[in-house]
């Protein structure tokens, strides 16, 4: 397949750029990637297609400000402006959340603290309520349902992925200790804007068209892939085994945080935990800047918190072992479908099907991937292993 790619990069870099033309021959469809090494964009390449049936385009080709729902690799950014307000000293991370959110300690949550939000110890994993699928495209209906929610086990006593309430709970937490107007306008305020980025958290309606359609990889498993379409499968049969379960209802309650990803609802609604729409090169610089310690985004004594591990098992949502810090993944050094880097304080978050952020204080690495066509893998899709395989064969 002859692949035309465009953006810049490094010579040194040229393995990655060898890969990434390689992923199309795995199905890939559009993309992007861009990697920052010691506070330098040394890589910022994009190609291939791709579709915005809501802007009436079929085929269009990538760009480099195309923007793409990176899904839970937003998250990490999610934790980042609740660690930036944690270093102003206008959140504390073992302060009871009600004592800023009053409503929040009702059903038994008056002592949940933002820590344990952040890692996923809350048990606060789905709603038990039934919810309308319109009820997630607004804030102050599903922040009051959020509120009203109880935990599902003992705060404190077990890990659980929180796939969406996560953002909901936080993003709010973010606005009432900011004083911002919404969590979007805190994030583009002491973030984005400062860096220069685009990402946001409800696309502005001039930037609509610029978005990429996402769907499924269009091929079957590899043997490559094998493993990370075994924990899909496996979750799977997690949520049919108990419909009412926590699995079930984190996913499918309502049904539209799975059906709606392609809507202008979905696109404009403020879903911090899977709504986030970035390039590669906003995760990249994000990131790139969390891997020096002299940087703009969070005081250097915190920085610790983004890998600081605070929990470490096998996860009630998602079935299968996971390692969090403050709101970030941690790697797990035996599965490369959970290496975020190879240094020891790498830290990230992957998203739904593919699209990837991490940090590397110890290479002073930033990377950021993003694509269209959601591969199988529960946590780092296999083009992305790849990608992160080439840059440390130049670093190493």
């Amino acid at each position: 397949m002859t692949i035309e790619i465009k953006g810049n990069w490094l010579p040194m870099w040229q393995p990655v750029v060898d890969v990434f033309i390689a992923n199309f021959d795995r199905g890939e469809e559009g993309a992007g990637i861009a990697l920052v090494h010691r506070g330098e964009l040394v890589v910022n390449i994009w190609a291939g297609q791709r579709s915005n049936k809501l802007a009436g385009v079929e085929r269009a080709d990538w760009s480099e400000d195309t923007l793409v729902n990176i899904f839970s690799a937003g998250k990490g950014l999610v934790a980042l402006c609740v660690l930036q307000l944690v270093a102003k000293g206008k959140l504390q991370l073992d302060e009871p959340v009600a004592t800023l959110w009053p409503e929040f300690a009702q059903a038994d949550k008056h002592a949940i603290t933002v820590r344990q939000l952040l890692c996923h110890r809350a048990g606060l994993s789905a709603f038990h309520q039934h919810i309308a699928n319109d009820q997630i495209f607004d804030w102050d209906v599903i922040t009051q349902v959020a509120a009203a929610e109880s935990p599902w086990w003992e705060p404190g006593t077990a890990q659980g992925y929180s796939p969406f309430m996560f953002g909901w709970i936080l993003g709010e937490l973010v606005k009432r200790a900011s004083g911002y107007e919404s969590f979007n306008d805190y994030f583009q305020a002491c973030i984005a804007r400062p860096l220069g980025v685009n990402c946001y958290f409800g696309v502005p309606n001039h930037l609509l068209d610029a978005i990429a359609d996402t769907g499924p990889l269009k091929r079957s498993l590899g043997a490559a892939a094998s493993s990370t379409g075994a924990d899909s499968i496996a979750l799977g049969k997690l949520m049919k085994a108990d419909p009412r379960g926590v699995t079930n209802r984190a996913f499918s309650n309502p049904i539209s945080l799975m059906t709606a990803t392609n809507s202008r609802e979905w696109r404009q609604a403020q879903i911090p935990a899977a709504g986030a729409h970035a390039d590669a090169r906003a995760l990249a610089t994000i990131y790139g800047e969390l891997a020096r310690a002299k940087q703009q985004l969070l005081d250097e004594s915190f920085l610790p918190l983004c890998w600081a591990e605070q929990t470490f098992s096998d996860d009630r949502t998602l079935g299968l072992p996971l390692r969090f810090s403050h709101g970030f993944m941690l790697s797990q050094h035996d599965r490369a479908d959970c290496r975020y880097g190879r240094g020891q304080r790498a830290f990230g978050h992957p998203g739904a099907g593919g699209c990837i952020g991490f940090a590397d204080p110890d290479f002073e690495l930033g990377f950021g991937y993003v694509t269209h066509r959601m591969g199988q893998g529960l946590l780092i899709d296999e083009r992305a292993v790849h990608l992160i395989d080439a840059a440390y064969s130049i670093l190493e």
